[in-house]
């Protein structure tokens, strides 16, 4: 999708839940909170808020699928656990589903529509 329709099209999804976003900053190594703002918004185009992004990193440390590396303080990295990296790669291959198969669907309205029919 293009810059400006995905800026048309209102965020819905797994692609911008914090959690989902975290996990995938995580699996290439470990990062404070800043760095994984930063990273976050550079491969999904999606902005956290600090509140929205400590307050996920909380809920998936109690489910052990992150945990801190290191002191407490503000560069106190975070990496992830086996069990986040089983569930990321669950939520990844559910995600590939919906959109091999949305991807399927818009193939075939598309097919519909050249030769006139409905989609």
């Amino acid at each position: 999708m293009s810059p400006s329709a995905r800026s048309k099209v209102a965020p819905s999804g797994r692609s911008n839940d914090p959690p989902v976003l975290i996990l995938t900053s995580l699996a290439a190594g470990p990062k404070h909170g800043h760095a994984l703002l930063l990273d976050i918004e550079a491969f999904a185009g999606v902005r956290l808020g600090p509140g929205t992004l400590y307050g996920a990193i909380g809920r998936l440390e109690e489910r052990g699928l992150i945990e801190a590396a290191g002191p407490d303080g503000r560069t106190r990295p975070y990496l992830l656990t086996t069990s986040g990296r089983d569930l990321l790669e669950a939520t990844l291959a559910e995600l590939r589903t919906i959109v091999d198969e949305g991807t399927r669907r818009l193939s075939r309205a598309s097919q519909l529509a050249s030769l006139g029919g409905e989609a």
